[in-house]
């Protein structure tokens, strides 16, 4: 029989729940959630950059084979090393070769389960203390959730929208103090559609330098650019300060489902090695989980087989629905978008909450979007989710 007075000793970890509602995931698990079950409409999912949900965006027949070799051969069925097969890391190196005024080797390429857990294991490894990250506002805010769980302190900077969301460089340095052990960079923009000049990439590189901080490039988009800018990877920059340079094939091969990324140090002068930072990653990785072996081992064909027109047919798409979005938003009185998107996957939009009737703020139109629409979309600033959807939740209940 139960004891109904047992006093149990565990209980949920409360930080995973707080990390969960200022990610993406969560939110828009909370959107979704809304969506009315008595509309037979399709819904139509523009929160989050799977491009693979839609018809006209599938990968190349050379990642398709690939695949299909590197299982048939029989090679990839056990354990990978905990830094990722040797072929698949030199070549990552390889293709990342192709925009470096440096050669990167194979021991500067970590393999990791897609660019998620680069992020995981780059804030990780950094992490100590009473350390402080500076993050782009707006953002990708896995960093934020991810940041949270490591106790690591956040503090953000303002990308600008009269510049096309160029970094604050002067709120930087304002921001940064002994505390601070890094910035992140998302080029190209997640979520602005942004794309950053040389110029201004070597600014920061300079301002991270003059701070003794490193630079973590968020480059899972890198080369999904259809604006007048070209992609410039920020490990360029690497002999002016230590990059930490993330990525994957989830985008411009159009796999996230794949879990296929990498972490490189790209640092010409060693500094990540002599500051303990290289052994930190690879610390992280040993009590970490690793993406598929076959995919690995199809990694070396993916990469240097796939054909430019792939990627050209690509390009054009990402560019019609980006015209046609932007056109679009301008016709919505409520909405304003202060740059068209020249790169990634996004757009970002401005709400002019007080044109509309019933709608408190962006958390608020985003889950009646859903409700009466069947549209999938995500606000943007969600540093302080947990507060929102708390507040959120309250107002619903009191309606009810």
């Amino acid at each position: 029989m139960e004891n109904s007075s047992k006093q149990w000793r565990f209980e949920g970890n409360k930080r995973l729940n707080s990390a969960s509602a200022i990610s993406v995931r969560g939110v828009l698990d909370l959107v979704i959630g809304n969506l009315s079950t008595d509309d037979l409409r399709p819904t139509i999912p523009l929160g989050n950059g799977d491009p693979s949900q839609f018809a006209c965006f599938r990968t190349s027949t050379t990642a398709e084979e690939a695949i299909v070799d590197a299982v048939h051969s029989a090679k990839y069925n056990g354990y990978a090393p905990t830094v990722g097969v040797l072929s698949a890391r030199r070549a990552i190196a390889n293709y990342l070769n192709r925009d470096l005024p440096y050669k990167l080797s194979a021991d500067d390429i970590y393999v990791t389960s897609g660019c998620l857990q680069a992020i995981e294991v780059a804030l990780a490894a950094i992490n100590r203390p009473g350390a402080n990250i500076l993050l782009p506002r707006p953002g990708f805010t896995f960093y934020e959730s991810r940041a949270a769980y490591e106790h690591l302190q956040v503090r953000h900077f303002d990308l600008l929208p009269a510049r096309g969301w160029e970094v604050d460089v002067d709120a930087i340095e304002a921001l940064a103090d002994d505390n601070t052990v890094a910035i992140v960079i998302i080029n190209p923009g997640n979520p602005c559609g942004s794309v950053y000049s040389y110029d201004h990439l070597k600014m920061v590189a300079e301002t991270a330098r003059k701070l003794g901080i490193l630079v973590i490039a968020d480059e899972v988009y890198g080369h999904l650019t259809f604006g007048s800018a070209p992609f410039v990877p920020m490990g360029i920059f690497g002999s002016i300060v230590p990059v930490l340079s993330l990525g994957s094939i989830s985008k411009r091969w159009v796999v996230p489902g794949w879990r296929l990324g990498w972490l490189v140090t790209s640092d010409p002068n060693g500094i990540l090695q002599k500051s303990g930072i290289v052994e930190s990653i690879t610390g992280f990785l040993n009590i970490s989980t690793d993406p598929a072996t076959f995919i690995q081992g199809a990694i070396p064909q993916i990469l240097e087989n796939t054909k430019d027109d792939f990627f050209s047919k690509v390009i054009v798409t990402l560019k019609e629905a980006a015209d046609k979005c932007f056109d679009g938003i301008r016709e919505v009185p409520c909405l304003t978008c202060p740059k068209k998107p020249e790169g990634s996957m996004f757009v970002m939009v401005k709400l002019n909450v007080s044109l509309l009737e019933d709608i408190s703020d962006d958390l608020d139109f985003c889950m009646k979007l859903a409700k009466e629409e069947s549209v999938i979309i995500v606000p943007a600033a969600l540093e302080d989710g947990l507060r929102r959807i708390k507040a959120f939740h309250q107002r619903h209940v009191r309606k009810q």
